[in-house]
């Protein structure tokens, strides 16, 4: 029996999930990347051409979108490109809880789904019955009745294509493509449509000429060894011919769980030092949360920070048994933080929890919280 696999895409998930809150705006172009405490809708929404800052669009409606603005793009460059489109903050638990609904949906009809992140999941249909265009379209009502959300659905052999496909057609879409239809649906695309070519290699790509994915799979296997090395040189050959034998993974298991956040300003160690203690304890207790929520403690705990001029540097310390306390992850990036120079101000702080382990593993925590103290003074 040939595999049938679902790429499902929530369409514009962040945007779309602001435009339920906030009706009147559908339509206009919106950008979801300000800060919380800023939107007083009585007053009027606040526009991207009064934005002063460093922050990122998170996303974009497709409004916004047609004007040249994309999740990550800085919003002070996103308002010369857009200067009258909406600025709303996100509001990452609303986010969580219209993911749930979603994926629960899907999981009424096809069970077999692997969890690609917040807005979007593999489905492998091949033994649900139905006649395939039927059975997306059920997915996808279904979608839209708990959420009140559109979503985009590409069914194919296999990940890769489906993934391809799942874009082709937004918003709203259902694109169906067979093995047959990969030199004339997918050979003329971009080959940077391919999951996992990126920028550089998008780049090195079109330095030799290739920029289709036909022009891709018309090259010799061995002259794409030669350019990017075995492993990578086949992987593109293949993934260019439509070729991809992984299966939908229904369990995974997080390798870490971590939190950062990028401030609207460089700040100062000694002279914000109270700021910064704060951010950190609350990136402390949102990791912490994570943990508890989904049922892990860790041993490794690591802090990252960037400076003014995008240095990263990074520490982590090893404890003698994991935890999901926020208290004790807060001491152990203390212990991180006193092998750092700080040179510059900061642009950037993140926590992250590592070594992950189930309640009763070998190394898990009994129920007591290590000895932290009080009081503890941060970038000392």
């Amino acid at each position: 029996m040939q595999r049938r696999i679902a790429h499902l895409d929530m369409d514009a998930f962040y945007a779309s999930v602001e435009l339920l809150r906030y009706p009147q705006l559908t339509g206009q172009p919106v950008v979801v990347g300000g800060r919380r405490g800023m939107l007083s809708p009585e007053e009027g929404f606040p526009h991207l051409r009064d934005y002063v800052g460093r922050g990122v669009a998170t996303t974009a409606s497709y409004a916004a979108r047609a004007l040249g603005v994309h999740s990550g793009m800085g919003l002070m460059k996103a308002a010369a490109l857009a200067p009258d489109a909406i600025l709303l903050p996100a509001n990452f638990d609303d986010y969580i809880r219209y993911s749930r609904l979603f994926k629960a949906a899907v999981a009424e009809i096809a069970p077999h789904i692997e969890d690609r992140g917040i807005d979007e999941i593999y489905i492998d249909l091949t033994e649900v019955a139905g006649e395939t265009v039927e059975l997306a379209q059920r997915i996808k009502d279904a979608v839209r009745t708990a959420t009140g959300l559109s979503c985009s659905i590409g069914i194919t052999p296999n990940k890769l294509l489906s993934k391809i496909a799942s874009d082709l057609q937004k918003p709203d879409g259902l694109t169906v493509i067979d093995e047959a239809d990969i030199p004339t649906r997918i050979w003329p695309l971009p080959a940077r449509k391919i999951n996992g070519i990126g920028p550089r290699a998008n780049e090195r790509l079109e330095a030799l000429g290739i920029h289709t994915i036909g022009e891709l799979a018309a090259a010799a296997p061995d002259f794409l060894v030669g350019e990017f090395g075995q492993h990578y040189g086949r992987w593109l050959h293949e993934a260019a011919h439509g070729r991809d034998e992984r299966p939908v993974v229904t369990e995974r298991e997080p390798k870490s769980i971590s939190r950062e956040t990028t401030f609207e300003r460089d700040l100062d160690v000694r002279a914000n030092r109270d700021e910064l203690t704060a951010i950190l304890v609350k990136l402390c207790e949102r990791v912490a949360g994570d943990l508890t929520r989904k049922g892990y403690a860790g041993r490794t705990i690591g802090v990252k920070l960037r400076y003014a001029d995008f240095r990263t540097v990074t520490r982590d310390v090893t404890l003698d048994a994991a935890t999901d306390d926020a208290a004790a992850i807060l001491a152990a990036v203390r212990s991180c933080l006193k092998r750092i120079r700080f040179e510059q101000r900061l642009r950037l702080l993140g926590v992250r929890v590592g070594s992950l382990l189930r309640p009763g593993e070998p190394g898990s925590a009994d129920g007591n919280s290590p000895d932290v103290g009080v009081n503890l003074r941060l970038f000392d």
